[in-house]
């Protein structure tokens, strides 16, 4: 099987029209000019494919990303017959065809899926990836990849388009389009990268309270979240000074970064988690009451007394815990804070190592 351009080569196309020649320079022109002026990478996704559905009207197409951290593509796009089944699929690289295609970098047109392909594992693979549920029977298929800077970005597909559509000059503007596709993709990851460090402390991975403030704003907007309560934890570390003391600032900042991910891992996925400053976090439990909260809390509490931080220095790290809920803690932001860290303070004032939730005060130890 040929592996760049069509496997079976399409008719020659007749010259076109000045009229024509005209339409499909302004097609470009605005396809261009939508790829080159956003860094939204979701409108860029659809302006791509929008175009196209346009030249080869098939019957579903989708845009897969890499993935580089699992090395396999995810559907960003999905459009048309079996879109849905095709979304929450995860195509491993070097499997079926968009598999393929982000491994090797080349494209794959197929005019004409015949027999001899059911032998092919990128179509045997092919077939899973859509669903035995679909029964999307494909009779010809376009899997091109899109990359910059010797890197594959992600994979096109298209299946069952017109095959009177298929002509030199409708593929060769297929790989342009991929090309310019590929470069705003790679300039709105870049733009996502710079936001993501404006909004990241640098010491534990987490993210700043310059972007606590940011998203409470957010959430404490009924408009946004339809009033939905929230609550938080507020943590600090007790008797750190005495770590950076002993130990120094280099290990206080790597057990700063292994207690980040001590509260990571006992969050539910919505869950957020902040560096306050110092050795004080904030963690956003959206949605949750007082008593869901609470249950987090004391998981947290429970799982830093099991660890041991500081890789071979085995330290004993304890934490004091306050527990606020919007909007009956706090109907603003600064209020709903200083809820949840009146009530930390009242833990370390007294019992250090333990939880306080707003209205009911410290727990009785555990």
């Amino acid at each position: 099987m040929k592996n760049e351009g069509p496997i079976s080569s399409p008719a020659s196309y007749a010259p076109l029209a000045p009229d024509a020649k005209l339409r499909d320079l302004l097609v470009f022109h605005n396809v261009a000019r939508a790829l080159t002026s956003s860094l939204d990478r979701d409108a860029i996704l659809h302006a791509i494919m929008q175009q196209m559905e346009q030249f080869f009207k098939p019957e579903t197409w989708s845009l897969l990303l890499m993935d580089e951290a699992h090395n396999d593509l995810y559907y960003a796009v999905a459009v048309g017959y079996a879109s849905a089944d095709l979304r929450d699929q995860r195509v491993p690289v070097g499997h079926g065809l968009a598999g393929w295609v982000a491994l090797h970098g080349e494209s794959l047109i197929v005019p004409e899926v015949n027999e001899e392909h059911r032998f092919d594992p990128r179509f045997a693979t092919l077939a899973n990836e859509v669903s035995s549920t679909s029964n999307l029977r494909i009779r010809s298929a376009i899997c091109m990849p899109l990359r910059s800077r010797n890197r594959t970005l992600g994979v096109i597909q298209l299946f069952n388009y017109r095959l009177d559509t298929l002509t030199d000059y409708t593929i060769s503007f297929l790989h342009v389009l991929c090309d310019y596709a590929a470069i705003a993709i790679d300039n709105a990851r870049a733009v996502e990268r710079i936001q993501e460090l404006t909004i990241t402390d640098d010491c534990t991975g987490l993210y700043n309270v310059r972007h606590l403030y940011r998203v409470l704003d957010d959430y404490s907007d009924p408009a946004n979240h339809g009033g939905a309560p929230f609550s938080l934890i507020f943590i600090d570390i007790d008797h750190f000074k005495n770590v950076n003391d002993q130990h120094g600032h280099l290990v206080g900042s790597h057990i700063l970064k292994e207690v980040g991910q001590t509260l990571r891992a006992g969050l539910r996925r919505q869950d957020i988690v902040f560096r306050y400053g110092g050795d004080e976090f904030v963690v956003l439990l959206p949605g949750a009451g007082k008593r869901a909260a609470q249950n987090v809390a004391e998981r947290i509490l429970k799982n830093m007394r099991d660890r041991r931080y500081g890789n071979v220095l085995s330290l004993e790290i304890r934490a004091s815990f306050g527990v606020a809920t919007w909007p009956e803690d706090g109907p603003s932001v600064h209020e709903i804070i200083r809820s949840a860290d009146s009530m930390m303070y009242l833990v370390k004032g007294t019992t250090r190592d333990n939880v306080a939730i707003a209205g009911k005060g410290i727990l009785p130890p555990s």
